[in-house]
């Protein structure tokens, strides 16, 4: 993008600038866009489950709903309670929503196009998502109430104990693939299966790995049926009760950014990322964006599935998950991978 720009007369600084710019854009929009109709499709998915309709009114098959709902917090009035921190209270859903957004600069969507390709992106991706527990504790503690307050407790506490787990996962992807970088890891994965299998998925040391990866991504977050942040009957609606209009839409669309980037993750870490399923050359026809959204598409479809049908843990059974369950586990593979992988010359 910068040599085009610099043959339009630009001067180099001028023009990088600008191409930044331009990539940024060209992430975020569809990003966001994406959000809006995830938000869609994930009604639809439980009414369906449900024998509903959902959303049909709004647009044909109901497709704008998103639109309205969004034009509907754009016209309400922020409402900013008495007692609460006011500026900590507002930058509380910018916090979120930035560090949803912030991620996706070192995920690459086909061979070479990423918008920061840097050797540590997975740490990178692992740095950022860590942030995003200060959204929900400040947003619980500046609104001065106690339910709030509760949910940013229970959030910051879940959010740690699967976030020790998820690290010593990518350990496990990091040592197999050799390096930090996420297109490296991609290609890493290239006929991986048998030479005819595109992903870490079907080997079987790291197969269990991913299991864990997918059930601490629900965790992580907070989706069902880890929702304990928003557990209906006892916290009123979470963290963000006390919140309305653009704010509480920030909230939202920094959730669904999240579990957008979650489901990339699981694809791009585990299931071949940009790359089609099966090493096979007629298949690479198609564009790596196209196979990686599709991929980002069926995870979004297994995180609904699960919300629709699995009852929500207690907490209790959240933590016993993570901290007796996950750690050890995670650990042990972490042993067992590394040891097979110095016994076959992998580090030769």
């Amino acid at each position: 993008m910068t040599p085009i720009l610099m043959r339009l007369g630009l001067p180099f600084a001028g023009a990088w600038a600008l191409a930044t710019v331009i990539e940024i854009l060209a992430i975020a929009l569809p990003v966001m866009l994406g959000v809006a109709m995830v938000i869609y499709v994930d009604r639809k998915i439980w009414a369906s489950m449900a024998l509903r309709r959902g959303p049909n009114v709004v647009g044909p098959f109901g497709i704008l709903q998103s639109f309205a709902d969004a034009l509907k917090v754009f016209l309400q009035e922020t409402i900013i309670p008495a007692a609460a921190n006011k500026t900590l209270f507002l930058i509380a859903p910018i916090i979120t929503f930035t560090v949803a957004l912030l991620a996706w600069a070192v995920m690459p969507f086909a061979q070479g196009a990423t918008l920061a390709n840097i050797n540590v992106g997975l740490l990178y991706i692992l740095a950022i998502s860590s942030l995003g527990v200060y959204g929900v504790v400040i947003a619980g503690w500046s609104s001065n109430s106690k339910y709030p307050f509760f949910s940013a407790m229970r959030a910051s506490a879940q959010m740690i104990s699967y976030e020790v787990s998820i690290g010593f996962i990518l350990i496990c992807v990091v040592l197999w693939a050799g390096s930090f970088n996420l297109g490296a890891i991609v290609e890493a994965q290239r006929g991986f299966g048998f030479g005819v299998i595109n992903g870490f998925v079907c080997g079987p040391l790291l197969f269990p790995v991913w299991v864990m990866f997918l059930i601490s991504s629900l965790a992580e977050t907070q989706r069902a049926p880890f929702d304990l942040t928003e557990a209906e009957s006892e916290l009123v609606a979470g963290y963000q009760t006390e919140y309305s209009s653009m704010a509480f839409a920030m909230f939202w669309l920094g959730e669904y950014a999240n579990v957008l980037l979650m489901c990339a993750l699981n694809a791009t870490l585990f299931w071949g990322g940009y790359l089609p399923p099966f090493n096979w050359a007629p298949l690479y026809l198609v564009p790596g964006v196209v196979w990686l959204i599709i991929k980002i598409l069926g995870f979004f479809f297994l995180f609904s599935w699960i919300k629709a049908t699995v009852p929500r843990y207690r907490y209790d059974q959240l933590m016993r998950l993570g901290w007796k369950i996950f750690l050890p586990l995670s650990l042990l593979f972490v042993v067992l991978i590394s040891g097979y992988l110095m016994l076959i010359g992998h580090f030769a």
